[in-house]
């Protein structure tokens, strides 16, 4: 497996002194075919990897919304939950493609269908109830380890302070994020002691990402790397798509 290491240092003697292999092939700990670049963190995903913006949620499939329609008790107080294909069904107005818009636009669509045909001044109220999409897996050695819903915007250090925080066992120099964009798949090394001492930003968590916090996993990942370096700013592999 052929592995792309982007690093971005905090020092710049070291960054310096490692530039010149940008385009070269370099061993780090003895691992084969593992080469330094140049880069600067791990990338977001883009509109087609994911569906959420940063601040709006953006409904998915699986999820449930509460659904009210305002003077109609036989259309209100309804538990509707979105199908795999990211459609809902609603009385009188049929299937609606809901995946990718937030509650309020899924509201706006419910009320262009009613309008006119079965409600003159239609009003609706979407709000989400169960999410099932945008979720976080967190592992490792974390209090609570499980998938996590993101409502809003997420980082490193509230993801894990979702799963209740460290343990004992935690370590917390290494903390890996995965992450699929497009076709590549990536896995980022953090030390959450330099985030909480301000040495480099908290890194934000989108959905589909896995946290592995500090336990062998994360350190078999990263074996060549922690064993060839300190972590002294975050560390991003590109890992091999056919891996």
């Amino acid at each position: 497996m052929k592995l792309t290491i982007f690093l971005k240092f905090a020092l710049a003697p070291l960054a310096i002194a490692l530039s010149g292999c940008a385009s070269t092939s370099t061993d780090i700990g003895g691992a084969p075919g593992l080469e330094v670049v140049e880069g600067n963190a791990l990338p977001e995903p883009t509109v087609a990897d994911l569906s959420a913006n940063e601040r709006a949620y953006r409904v998915g499939p699986f999820d449930v919304l509460n659904i009210d329609v305002f003077g109609s008790e036989e259309l209100s107080k309804k538990e509707i939950q979105v199908d795999a294909s990211g459609r809902l069904t609603f009385p009188l107005i049929g299937t609606l493609e809901v995946a990718g818009k937030t509650p309020g636009e899924v509201g706006e669509m419910m009320a262009d269908r009613f309008r006119g045909r079965f409600i003159k001044d239609p009003q609706i109220t979407v709000n989400l109830k169960e999410i099932f999409s945008q979720t976080v897996t967190i592992s490792g050695e974390v209090k609570r380890a499980g998938v996590y819903p993101i409502v809003g915007r997420m980082t490193l250090m509230t993801a894990i302070a979702s799963a209740e925080g460290w343990t004992e066992f935690s370590k917390k120099g290494e903390v890996v994020v995965l992450r699929t964009v497009g076709d590549q798949d990536y896995a980022a090394l953090y030390d959450v002691r330099a985030i909480e001492k301000g040495q480099y930003g908290d890194p934000e968590i989108f959905a589909s990402d896995i946290v592995i916090v500090g336990d062998s996993n994360s350190r078999r990942i990263f074996r060549d790397f922690l064993a060839a370096t300190p972590l002294l700013a975050p560390a991003v592999l590109l890992l091999d798509s056919n891996r």
